[in-house]
């Protein structure tokens, strides 16, 4: 999901070490540690230029991307 179903592609802005991706537009999500909450918001409606992935994600895709995150961060 982080690297492959969302397009544009999380990782191509996102540091996030266990996807092995070191994009340098969007926070680096190690750093963040943020919650599933958190990051729900953020793919669902978008945040500063990330763009909104409410319409091409399902709820179900968006809540797994947003358990990942959190999960192998610490942000859980």
């Amino acid at each position: 999901m982080f690297t492959e179903l969302a397009q544009p592609s999380c990782g191509l802005c996102h540091t996030l070490q266990d996807a092995g991706t070191t994009g340098q537009i969007g926070p680096d999500l190690d750093t963040l540690k943020p919650k599933p909450e958190q990051v729900a918001a953020a793919v669902r409606g978008g945040v500063g230029i990330m763009p909104a992935f409410a319409e091409s994600l399902s709820e179900e895709e968006i809540n797994a991307v947003a358990r990942y995150v959190a999960g192998v961060t610490g942000g859980d």
